[in-house]
């Protein structure tokens, strides 16, 4: 009996064809940021079912194909689980520092939006 093919392959572009405005394009939208910043404080692949996402799921697909398809993130099935993972290395290496200073960007944006105004 012949062995099937389990895996099924997602396109991704490749290093060279990663371009910044993609990548700022898909950073820009703060579910996707949201999506990055869990990523970044990880330090294993997470499954897509992982993000609570307060859209439906064909929107969360959205996000994550916008994700892989600029560059941001590879994405593998295991099994019928789709696993996501933060491509740092190809950004750090085409845009040195530019993830690292949009995710301290947002940690601060967070922070100064949720602490309270004093008189």
């Amino acid at each position: 009996m012949a062995e099937r093919e389990t895996t099924r392959a997602l396109a991704h572009p490749d290093r060279a064809e990663i371009r910044l405005e993609g990548v700022l394009h898909a950073l820009s939208d703060p579910l996707r940021l949201s999506i990055v910043r869990d990523l970044a404080s990880s330090d294993t692949e997470l499954a897509c079912s992982h993000f609570a996402l307060p859209v439906t799921k064909s929107t969360t697909t959205h996000h994550f194909r916008v994700l892989r398809e600029s560059g941001v993130v590879r994405q593998a099935y295991a099994g019928t689980t789709k696993l996501n993972g933060l491509r740092d290395a190809d950004l750090e290496a085409l845009f040195p520092g530019l993830l690292d200073s949009v995710l301290q960007a947002a940690s601060a944006q967070e922070a100064r939006l949720t602490t309270p105004i004093t008189a």
